[in-house]
């Protein structure tokens, strides 16, 4: 495997959502990551198109047998990361919570993935992305000021405070493991993750500048210079000219350089009357017009692409943003490395297509 974890050895038991995202994470720069799969169809209805499972290999194991779950400690006994993603309490039932497998295995680092977290009073309760957004105030701020705040797809706790929280976690205690001899348990849980998210709006907040309303900040949509507009041809274009001279430069690209309603940016009495101008300029041309307008330029113009647009951009393009594997366009593996670079090295397993290897090479005797 290439990558800068070569040689690190996970198991993952397989789940939905952010475990397997951060074992992609993990696989994709270089890992060698094992799931453990339940007998039959896997996790995925079409395992060979499950791009998040890509990068591993697969065994499957009933955990509820006896002899699979002494087939499954051998393996984590040789492992150093362990990646689950069940409500609190299962692996302790399976024989297979922390408590038996650091005995087996000291070094360990157990990754524990969850919405609330492993205690408090809804860690038993199930929960989605939606909901944990809701409950840290992350949701509240998101979306127009005259309707429900819209679900920002499954980013921001699933992948962002979970995933990659626990990835974090996960080579944090590895560091600490390898110097020490000394594994533990990583609670990364999806409400700590969006929670210590929002501590720029936190900051706000305190300094005066964050209102607990949608649609009246700088960076909800309430500004003008920081939001989406629909274009000639029913596309968008998103603006994020926050800093004066990018500011200055967006006046510049829409002929409303001279126009006094925006000679001062941060007057948000104003902002309304900008906002109906900033629409109606770039209602007049296509959202590719403006793309064109502003591709040269530090305006913070971009257009808002559809994802069958992607691998047209030139700039995804010159970085190599989309991998195809077997016919499928996939984000290639990030971030990127200058001595080890990571590289898409196996495709989604089949569930237990890969027993016999995976035994062989991590050295276990399947009795």
């Amino acid at each position: 495997m290439a990558g800068p974890l070569a040689g690190v050895r996970v198991i993952e038991f397989a789940g939905i959502g952010p475990g397997p995202f951060a074992a992609m994470m993990l696989a994709d720069n270089g890992a060698d990551v094992v799931r453990i799969d339940r007998p039959g169809r896997g996790a995925f209805g079409r395992p060979e198109l499950d791009l998040m499972a890509r990068g591993r290999r697969s065994i499957a194991l009933d955990l509820k047998s006896a002899e699979d779950r002494a087939l499954a400690l051998k393996l984590i006994a040789r492992a150093d990361l362990l990646i689950e993603g069940n409500r609190p309490g299962v692996m302790e039932r399976l024989g297979l919570g922390p408590a038996e497998v650091l005995a087996a295995n000291p070094a360990l680092v157990y990754g524990r993935m969850t919405g609330w977290g492993q205690q408090g009073p809804l860690a038993p309760r199930a929960g989605h992305d939606i909901n944990y957004l809701a409950l840290t105030g992350a949701l509240h701020a998101i979306g127009p000021a005259d309707r429900p705040p819209p679900p920002p797809l499954n980013l921001i706790a699933d992948f962002g405070g979970g995933a990659m929280l626990l990835a974090f976690g996960l080579l944090a205690a590895l560091l600490r493991a390898k110097a020490s001899g000394v594994g533990q348990v990583v609670d990364a849980a999806m409400i700590d993750g969006v929670i210590a998210q929002t501590t720029l709006f936190h900051a706000m907040r305190a300094m005066g500048l964050w209102r607990d309303a949608r649609e009246a900040n700088l960076l909800d949509g309430g500004a003008p210079f920081y939001r989406c507009y629909a274009c000639a041809d029913g596309g968008f274009v998103a603006v994020g000219a926050i800093e004066p001279q990018f500011y200055a430069e967006l006046l510049a690209g829409l002929g409303l350089a001279d126009d006094p309603d925006f000679a001062a940016q941060q007057d948000r009495a104003r902002w309304p009357v900008m906002a109906a101008k900033l629409a109606g300029v770039f209602a007049t041309r296509p959202r590719d017009a403006w793309a064109e307008r502003f591709a040269d330029s530090d305006a913070c113009v971009t257009p808002v692409l559809r994802f069958d647009e992607l691998g047209a951009h030139p700039h995804l393009a010159a970085r190599e943003a989309l991998a195809t594997r077997g016919g499928i366009a996939q984000p290639a593996p990030a971030p990127r490395y200058s001595a080890t670079p990571a590289a898409l090295d196996r495709p989604p397993p089949l569930p237990d297509a890969d027993r016999a290897s995976v035994l062989a090479d991590w050295g276990v005797a399947d009795d």
